[in-house]
């Protein structure tokens, strides 16, 4: 997500952006209410906004809430990305983060459950929001760094980040669901790209370039273990996309995740890249391997959220945390 999530996630943009309102609207459609808030944008592929947003949904108060629900701005986060200290969880942070990601892969496969042609994404946040609610859980990104949403749904040409909206999933599209819950002070964030319909999972394109990113996700998972530097992931994950006719997302990489959204260190997805150090017992990040079936570059919609590849090409993305727990991982 923003700010950390764009330092962390993405090597850090303006936060500024994320307080002010987009500058172009257009007028409602009078039969259907919808409008694209953008129309002026010069966007890079066929999708479209479909505004307005419904509602803010709500979280009950009996329900434990992080630093930002109220006011957007985390706090803890930003701390830890100056020091960039990792944090080494002892067993009962471990245990932690192994409950709230089975809470959040609960959430994830509900939401997946309900994907076809006809919903809308806000449909599947609501899905989403009411899933977290009942697990007594926060859903992570809603007003993180004020977005408006429980869920990111990137849809085709959209990395990441995509906000639900009033948009109708086609047959053809693909659809990545982010999932992050907040339980008992963990955060638990997962993610995967999934065919709508069976245009989707019939075109030999698109299937390459969801397979190959869940492929590049378990490539990269076998290398998780205490001593493995955290550059050498983008080593596994480019040579495997390369090998598929695919490229990597470079903008946005993996995260530290626990009791602070975003924080180090930083896993990027790209071959040749300068992170800096290792992974040591106790530590939990996530690798999420962004990968387009054209060019890596990215554009970022009006909403300072939705990234999309530049040349409107399909995307998909696949990623889940990884501890190394101990020296036997």
């Amino acid at each position: 997500m923003q700010a950390t999530h764009k330092n962390v996630h993405k090597q850090e943009n303006s936060i500024l952006n994320h307080f002010f309102s987009p500058k172009v609207v257009s007028e409602p459609d009078p039969e259907t209410g919808v409008y694209n808030p953008f129309p002026t944008f010069k966007f890079t592929g066929p999708l479209r906004p479909v505004y307005p947003l419904s509602p803010k949904r709500e979280v009950p108060q009996s329900i434990p809430h992080p630093d930002y629900a109220e006011d957007g701005i985390p706090k803890l986060g930003r701390s830890l990305v100056r020091s960039s200290k990792i944090q080494q969880l002892d067993a009962k942070g471990q245990e932690g983060m192994r409950k709230v990601c089975r809470l959040a892969r609960e959430v994830l496969d509900i939401a997946a459950a309900a994907i076809r042609p006809g919903i809308t994404t806000d449909e599947i946040d609501e899905i989403v929001h009411k899933a977290c609610v009942e697990r007594n859980s926060y859903p992570s990104p809603l007003n993180y760094n004020h977005f408006p949403k429980s869920v990111c749904t990137s849809v085709n040409e959209v990395i990441c980040h995509g906000i639900p909206d009033q948009r109708v999933l086609l047959d053809g599209d693909i659809l990545n669901l982010d999932v992050t819950l907040y339980h008992e002070g963990y955060h638990g964030d997962l993610n995967e790209t999934y065919y709508v319909g069976d245009r989707s999972a019939a075109d030999p394109d698109t299937v390459r370039v969801v397979e190959t990113a869940r492929e590049c996700l378990e490539e990269a998972i076998k290398r998780v273990k205490p001593g493995t530097l955290f550059r050498e992931f983008g080593n596994v994950i480019e040579a495997h996309a390369k090998s598929r006719g695919c490229s990597v997302i470079r903008t946005y990489v993996g995260h530290g995740i626990n009791s602070v959204f975003h924080c180090p260190p930083n896993i990027p997805h790209y071959a040749k890249n300068k992170a800096v150090g290792e992974c040591k017992p106790g530590m939990t990040f996530t690798i999420e391997p962004m990968i387009a079936l054209g060019k890596y570059r990215d554009v970022t919609w009006p909403d300072n959220w939705t990234s999309t590849t530049i040349d409107g090409k399909m995307t998909a993305q696949f990623g889940e945390w990884g501890p190394a727990v101990d020296a036997r991982d």
